[in-house]
């Protein structure tokens, strides 16, 4: 395996002490564009779902901006959870953070459970994209909200289908959404889709 497979590897999937590294570089990297996409949300939250929450910096931001609202996290990387768990420890023991290791494509939450679920550059990462929005679909709130953020260069490389907003935007039609808005700044999108 060549080193940018390496690295593409441990970003979806971090494991191992190169994971806790490249975790620790996405909660710095990260919290720029993560504010301005958490801006694009907008609803009155009471249950909040980050999807890859990594190193559980995202997470961290949810719940300072929802202070009231109980804010749950999975990742299919045991690495990335036990990362996040640590960044949060003190809401984790008080319960106001949820952390849980799962995949998009079995999430272990009831129907309509949330009423904000993010995905902060992981969609790219998901198993089979079409069923996965339907398992989002199925744990958003009527009224609900469900943001996805990334770079445009990322979903280039990682993405055959669903690439352009116009595509994704149709695909969450498709799967039911009322709406969807596109926002962009410096080659980065953000998707917001209401349930």
């Amino acid at each position: 395996m060549n080193t940018i497979d390496l690295l593409v590897e441990q970003c979806k999937k971090p494991k191992g002490l190169l994971g806790i590294i490249m975790l620790r570089i996405m909660n710095i990297a990260d919290v720029g564009l993560t504010n301005w996409a958490l801006k694009q949300i907008n609803c009155d939250v009471s249950n909040v779902l980050d999807i890859g929450c990594g190193g559980g910096k995202t997470i961290n931001s949810l719940s300072k901006r929802y202070p009231k609202s109980k804010i749950y996290g999975i990742d299919y990387s045991e690495v990335a959870v036990n990362t996040a768990i640590k960044k949060n420890k003190h809401k984790v023991s008080n319960g106001s953070i949820i952390i849980s290791q799962a995949s998009v494509s079995s999430m272990p939450f009831a129907n309509g459970f949330f009423n904000c679920i993010t995905a902060i550059r992981t969609h790219y990462f998901w198993p089979d994209l079409e069923q996965d929005i339907q398992e989002v679909f199925r744990v958003l709130s009527n009224g609900g909200q469900f943001m996805v953020l990334s770079e445009l260069y990322k979903i280039n490389y990682h993405m055959k289908q669903y690439n352009t907003n116009s595509s994704l935007s149709q695909l969450l039609k498709d799967t039911g959404f009322k709406s969807v808005e596109i926002h962009t700044m410096n080659q980065c999108v953000c998707v917001v889709a209401i349930k």
